[in-house]
């Protein structure tokens, strides 16, 4: 099983102070104060215990978010650990599942190291993703909204047309980026009992390093990760991920203040690239995805390299001469664009 198993491969990883890193779609900003007061009273107070193994309270409180019960609610170690329970608990061996081609790349790790067969959608040609094409799945359907790395975004209709159109199989939608986008298909819950959203902590709240990220659903989805999660380690979210999880979804105010700042940034670092020549899709996440014809993106990422400024390329049509740049601070993106004409005109 090791053997066939192609993991997952992050971006670049760089430590130093002169670093750009522009290629982890990593908030720009620090999370809430109230998330470092709630760890620093929890650090004093009760390390020497055990979490909670059912985090009720964490739970709860994304629940009250989206006016669900906490029944409706599971958590995990980062939204990956989440996806991996879901694919364990709702994908079955003999069954293929779809996704999009373009896409997480994790999808197809996971379904590989689980033994899923799956089906590839090739997406249109300006990278939506073929709705049609999503529907009457021998095994399921999973996808990103907005999609990575593309930064599409699709409509809450089309998402309701792939739910409908595959009433006995779960339909998962990946929302990491959601926060940046129009709207969330969580509000879709109470209408399909086949929906599995999944959000993240570490995009609009800042907390990538704290790694908690959860799923939303009817308590009969949420019941068959708890069984997953229970039968490999009860003791998933250490207690100062859950409290300063906790504290950051409370703080909707702070969240929505610098989901704002980025977007704003967005507007304008996207209009800026277009003025530099570039094809920019209409991004709804916190980075943007572009093209350059008449400069190889592939270089164009390696000579920025050399300059300490990271983004990130994928090697894999037909994407190969794009570019994924997360938004960071507007005095980032300044240095950015500094950087990226200096670049151009090495070429």
């Amino acid at each position: 099983m090791v053997q066939r198993a192609t993991p997952y491969v992050p971006g670049k990883q760089i430590d130093g102070v002169d670093i750009l890193k522009l290629n982890t779609n990593e908030n720009p900003y620090p999370p809430s104060p109230k998330v470092i007061d709630a760890i620093e009273t929890e650090m004093k107070a009760s390390l020497q215990l055990y979490p909670s193994p059912t985090v009720d309270s964490l739970r709860e409180t994304v629940g009250e978010l989206y006016d669900l019960s906490a029944d409706h609610v599971f958590v995990g170690n980062g939204s990956d650990e989440v996806l991996a329970f879901s694919f364990m608990a709702f994908f079955e061996h003999g069954e293929e599942i779809v996704f999009p081609k373009i896409t997480y790349s994790f999808y197809e790790v996971y379904a590989t190291l689980f033994d899923v067969p799956y089906k590839l959608v090739e997406l249109e040609r300006d990278f939506t993703i073929p709705v049609e094409q999503l529907f009457q799945a021998e095994g399921g359907v999973i996808f990103p909204n907005p999609n990575a790395p593309t930064s599409l975004y699709m409509t809450l209709d089309s998402v309701r047309e792939v739910i409908e159109q595959n009433p006995n199989k779960v339909v998962i939608v990946d929302e990491a980026y959601v926060d940046f986008a129009d709207k969330s298909a969580v509000s879709l819950i109470n209408d399909y009992d086949n929906l599995l959203v999944i959000q993240t902590t570490s995009k609009s709240r800042a907390l990538a390093g704290l790694r908690v990220g959860f799923a939303l659903g009817q308590p009969h989805l949420i019941d068959a990760l708890v069984r997953i999660k229970d039968s490999m380690n009860s003791y998933t979210i250490d207690r100062l991920a859950l409290v300063g999880a906790k504290a950051a979804i409370k703080d909707v105010y702070y969240t929505r203040k610098r989901v704002d700042q980025i977007i704003e940034t967005r507007k304008w670092a996207q209009e800026k690239l277009r003025e530099m020549g570039f094809c920019v899709l209409p991004s709804q996440t916190n980075f943007l995805f572009a093209e350059h014809y008449s400069y190889d993106g592939a270089i164009l990422q390696e000579k920025l390299q050399e300059m300490n400024v990271l983004i990130r390329h994928f090697n894999v049509p037909p994407i190969e001469n794009y570019l994924r740049i997360t938004i960071g601070t507007d005095e980032q993106m300044t240095q950015f664009f500094e950087k990226l004409q200096q670049a151009m005109d090495q070429m």
